[in-house]
C-alpha cells in the first residue's frame, strides 16, 4: 500500500469526521522490518516511527538518527521495568505505561535524569487476561496516580481484541480520556486506522500497510 496512500487515507478520514487536516499523527511501525524498508520510508521524508522492543530499537535507530534529522521514536510495545532507563534514553514518547510499578520507576528516573518522555497509559479495553494494560474500571485511579507522580501524561492507548469490532474499544478509550481531561488517543492500526480517526485518534500506529508484511522467521 505504501506511505503516500496511508497519508491520503488518514487525511480523507479526518475530513469525513469533520476534523482538522493533520490532527492525526502517523506512527510508522518499523518493528521486525528490514533496514532497507525503514530507510526507504525515511528517504520519503517520514520521521515518526514506532518500535516494540528496546533492544531492537537500540540496534537500529542510533545509526539512522545520525543520518536523518528529526527522527521521533515511539515505544509501542510492553516495557520491562529493568529496561525503563534505556527506554528513557532512546524514545521520545512511551505509549505503554501499564502498571503502578512502572509509573513509580518512571518517576524515580525522571528525578534522577531531569527529564521524562511524554507517556500514554495503555488501557486493556477488552479486559483480556493475556494482554497488558490497566482495566477500564481502574483507569481513573491510575490517571490520578500518574499525575500525582508528576509524569507528563499525554493520553490513553489501546489495542482492541482481534475478534471484536475495534470501534467499540476506540469509543470506550475516547470516553475514558474525555472523562479525565486527556486529549491524546493512541489507537488504530493497519486494519482499522480509519475507524480510529473517525473516533478521535490523535496517533495511529500503522506498520504492515506501509512496509509490507513482517517476516518473523
Amino acid at each position: 500500500m505504501g506511505l503516500k496512500e496511508i497519508r491520503e487515507r488518514i487525511r480523507t478520514a479526518e475530513l469525513a469526521a469533520g476534523r482538522l487536516e493533520g490532527s492525526t499523527e502517523l506512527i510508522a511501525v518499523s518493528k521486525v522490518q528490514p533496514l532497507e524498508r525503514v530507510e526507504a520510508v525515511l528517504e520519503e521524508g517520514h520521521r515518526v516511527f514506532g518500535e516494540n522492543r528496546v533492544q531492537e530499537a537500540q540496534g537500529k535507530w542510533p545509526d539512522f538518527r545520525e543520518r536523518f534529522d528529526g527522527v521521533e521514536l515511539h515505544l509501542i510495545g510492553p516495557l520491562q521495568t529493568n529496561k525503563a532507563r534505556a527506554a528513557f534514553e532512546l524514545f521520545d514518547v512511551i505509549h505503554t505505561l501499564d502498571r503502578p510499578k512502572l509509573a513509580t520507576t518512571f518517576a524515580r528516573l525522571a528525578e534522577e535524569t531531569g527529564h521524562c518522555p511524554p507517556v500514554f497509559i495503555q488501557v486493556n479495553t477488552g479486559e483480556e487476561p493475556q494482554k497488558a494494560g490497566i482495566l477500564p474500571s481502574e483507569t481513573d485511579a491510575f490517571v490520578t496516580q500518574v499525575r500525582d507522580l508528576g509524569l507528563p501524561l499525554r493520553g490513553l492507548m489501546c489495542i482492541p481484541p482481534v475478534e471484536e469490532e475495534p470501534s467499540l474499544h476506540f469509543a470506550l478509550l475516547a470516553k475514558l480520556a474525555e472523562r479525565n481531561g486527556l486529549e491524546g488517543l493512541s489507537m488504530g492500526m493497519s486494519g482499522d486506522f480509519e475507524r480510529a480517526v473517525a473516533l478521535g485518534a490523535t496517533h495511529v500506529r500503522v506498520g504492515s500497510a506501509i512496509f509490507g508484511e513482517r517476516d518473523y522467521s
